[in-house]
């Protein structure tokens, strides 16, 4: 028999919300009592911004966009560059690089990153690939753990574009939780965190993310909700970011095996984990493992993954063990 969740302290319901990343935000909170809206809303958006500040290539300025422009050598990180750095190498090890934080020229290359998108109809011929590939590469970057560093091999980019999301998630939910705000549902460009539950003891529901083509071929399903209890809910589509060239859709979303963009049928995977950051991450990491390895790799990890592919019969649902124990849980 389940135990009750704990109410919050406070019965105030707040919605903040912002700018970030290139996309918005929003939180939804349980006002601890006597607090100030002010300081919460500082609060977050020092937690954004810190974020950006390491890790946005889109800034100038930034921990990742000096270490991209580095020369060769061995360079120290600081502590939030390092840690991501360290869980996102550990993420590649586990999927045999189908997440990988070194594909900067890559994403660049195919019109994803700071340069901006390349003219329009066009795609990257072989020789460019192959360039990009000799300085991208989760094998190829070398961690000091002694010396907090890595080694700039020379033209590397770092790119955590397929984390950073729900690694900001986690860092606000963690910053609201400090401040007493335990009961909280954060959400960033889609990725989001639910924690404790509303003054009326119910937990966050959401509702899963289903890909707009499913609409346009009448395929969509009655709307599938979540309660996010302590968990985060990522996903990856090749909807979000893409565009069209040569006759078909390139997605944001890139193959380190292959240099381009992923196309094995997959039209979304979404991930409910613990950690918003390991829920993008894996969410991410099943795309690039496609339609057969994704799921098989998903099971043997333990993870709730849900799968919509595209076949020539219409969108197919997989699911594995986990989410379908998940889902059976919030019906009970």
């Amino acid at each position: 028999m389940h135990q009750a969740p704990p109410l919050p302290a406070g019965d105030a319901l707040w919605s903040l919300d912002g700018q970030t990343m290139g996309t918005t935000w929003s939180v939804r909170m349980v006002a601890p009592p006597h607090a100030d809206q002010a300081v919460f809303e500082a609060a977050v958006q020092q937690e954004l911004d810190a974020v950006v500040a390491v890790f946005s290539p889109w800034e100038p300025g930034s921990e990742i966009s000096r270490f991209n422009a580095a020369p060769a050598g061995v360079w120290a990180l600081s502590s939030p560059l390092w840690s991501l750095l360290d869980a996102a190498m550990d993420i590649a090890d586990d999927t045999n690089g189908a997440v990988d934080p070194t594909l900067g020229a890559l994403v660049d290359l195919w019109g994803f990153g700071p340069p901006g998108p390349r003219p329009i109809g066009t795609i990257p011929n072989d020789d460019e690939i192959a360039a990009a590939l000799t300085v991208s590469g989760w094998q190829k970057l070398r961690l000091n753990r002694e010396a907090r560093a890595a080694m700039q091999v020379g033209g590397m980019r770092l790119d955590f574009s397929g984390i950073a999301k729900g690694h900001a998630v986690d860092r606000v939910s963690e910053r609201l939780t400090a401040m007493g705000a335990t009961s909280h549902l954060v959400e960033i460009g889609g990725e989001l965190r639910g924690e404790g539950v509303k003054p009326d003891a119910q937990p966050w529901w959401v509702e899963i993310e289903q890909p707009p083509f499913m609409d346009a071929i009448g395929g969509k399903a009655p709307p599938t909700v979540v309660a996010l209890y302590g968990l985060a809910v990522a996903t990856s589509g090749d909807y979000r970011r893409y565009y069209v060239a040569e006759g078909r859709l390139r997605s944001h979303t890139l193959d380190g095996a292959t240099g381009a963009p992923v196309d094995n049928g997959l039209a979304s995977v979404t991930v409910l984990h613990a950690s918003a950051m390991k829920a993008d991450a894996y969410a991410t990491a099943l795309t690039v493992l496609g339609p057969d390895e994704g799921p098989e790799f998903a099971e043997a990890m333990g993870l709730a993954a849900h799968f919509i592919m595209k076949t020539d019969q219409g969108p197919v649902e997989r699911m594995t063990p986990a989410w379908t124990a998940m889902m059976d849980e919030d019906e009970a």
